[in-house]
Parts: C-alpha cells; structure tokens; sequence
C-alpha cells in the first residue's frame, strides 16, 4: 500500500520521503516502486523521480524543509500505528498526519497524540494508482483543516474522497470485508471454484477486482487481522471463516509471499489458483 501511494504522488510530480524500518525493506521498496513506475505511459525513470528512501523517519534538515503532510501505512496494528505517529508528530511540529488504516479507530491511533487535531485517516485502496477512492476518515478530535488537507491532497492525486466518521471498519471495509468473508465460506462450502467466484462478481457485479484476489493483495493475514476486530466490535457476523485461519497459519499470505487462493509471480503477476 504505500509503494502504491508513492508511485501516485511521484507520478503527480511530488518530491516524496519514503521511510522504510531498515535498508533490507528500503531495497525492496524501492524495486518495488521503480518496477511500478516503469510500467506507466510514458515510463517514468526512478532515477530522475523526486524519490528518497531512507532508513527511519528523515530529519527535517534531509529533506531540507518541513514536509506538507505525513503518510503512515505500517501494518493494522493498534500499538504500531500509535507509535509512528506520534514519533512523527515530534518529528514534524504542525504537521498533518494522515494514517491510512482501514479498520482502526482514529480516535484510539490518536491517544498518544499531543495534538489529536492533526490526525486524519486517509484510507486508500488497492491498486492505488488506478483506484479512484479515497475515504477520508474524521475522528472525534480531527481538526477542519486537517479534513480540508485530506481533501486537497485527494483532488492533487486525481482521486474522488468521501468522508466517514470514525467508526468500526470504517465505511467501506464493513461491507469489502463482510463480501471477502463470505466468498472465502464458498470456498470452504465448495460452491464455486476461486476462478468462478471472482469472475462471477466482476462481470456480474463490474467489480473491478473478485473478492478472493483482493484478499490475496491486502494479504490473507491483514484480512483476518481486521476480520478478527470487526468480529470483536461489530459482533459475530465478521467471524473469520476457518479456511483463512487455516491459510494464515501455513503462511499462505497472498501477493506478499506468492501464495494464496492464487499463485503470484514474484513481480506481482497473478497466475491460475
């Protein structure tokens, strides 16, 4: 997810700071974006895009001003996202912080926030560059200007936001997730195949993924991570299906690791289940 909003604000013309944990996840984030970029029309070259990986958060003094807003996409979880942004919120004074969750509480991510104004969800989809969607997420603190930023930055990267309030699975990953779970179950009753099941809902209902290969590219384990909250908040209709726990187990994590109701490539290319 984030390489992907890095190739959309790279691809917009934006001078972009990607901070990975350590130089083993910034090599491959950086392959990651420059295979992406290659793929546009005309390709852009990496070595020319306003692109810079670094190892943890860079100074305000390596990016040589203060950056306009922060983007947070570390994995769904609770404590982690807590911890980054607000290492960002010392890191960057004023700064808008945008955390792109699609399930967890603002309100609760801002708790460790000095100034929870600053903090707006700005829930991206996958595949970023091509999805048109961004929802916005207001907490009960979210400042009006940090909603207006969240606006803007989504008109700047050619994308169309609605606005939620803060609740359990925000919007749209309530009913994303309530679809993806119950395809899994049919998998597990053995109602379709997970070719039929996808094709069925993409030329049926135009999505422009099946639920099942969507799984695969959010990764198995984010899915049952956020279907595991829901099921928590929103009660027994989110109950993970045992074929995700199942898969999850065996390391059966989808596009991240080749392996999932699909087999991938490992440059991201889907092949037969």
């Amino acid at each position: 997810m984030g390489s992907g909003i890095v190739h959309s604000l790279v691809a917009r013309g934006a001078t972009v700071f990607l901070a990975e944990r350590d130089q083993s996840s910034a090599g491959r984030a950086r392959e990651r974006v420059s295979s992406s970029l290659a793929r546009l029309d005309p390709p852009l070259d990496p070595a020319v895009a306003a692109l810079h990986i670094t190892v943890g958060l860079p100074s305000v003094g390596e990016m040589g001003r203060m950056p306009d807003l922060v983007f947070e996409t570390v994995p769904e979880q609770l404590a982690l996202k807590q911890i980054v942004s607000a290492t960002a919120e010392v890191a960057y004074p004023d700064v808008i912080i945008a955390t792109n969750t699609s399930a967890l509480s603002i309100d609760q991510i801002a708790k460790t926030l000095r100034e929870p104004g600053r903090l707006v969800g700005m829930h991206f989809f996958n595949p970023v560059p091509a999805s048109r969607l961004i929802e916005i997420v207001v907490g009960a603190r979210t400042s009006v200007t940090s909603v207006a930023a969240a606006q803007e930055w989504s008109k700047f990267l050619g994308k169309e936001a609605i606005e939620v309030r803060d609740s359990p699975g925000l919007a749209t990953s309530r009913l994303g997730v309530a679809i993806g779970l119950e395809a899994i179950r049919m998998v597990e009753d053995n109602v379709a195949s997970v070719a039929d099941i996808d094709r069925g809902m993409t030329l049926g209902y135009k999505f422009p993924l099946g639920p099942l290969e969507l799984t695969d590219r959010i990764g198995l384990d984010v899915r049952l991570a956020i279907a595991e909250h829901l099921n928590e908040t929103l009660g027994a209709r989110f109950r993970p299906p045992e074929l995700l726990r199942q898969m999850v187990a065996q390391g059966q994590l989808g596009r991240k690791n080749g392996r999932g109701f699909y087999r991938w490539t490992a440059d991201g290319k889907k092949q037969a289940p």
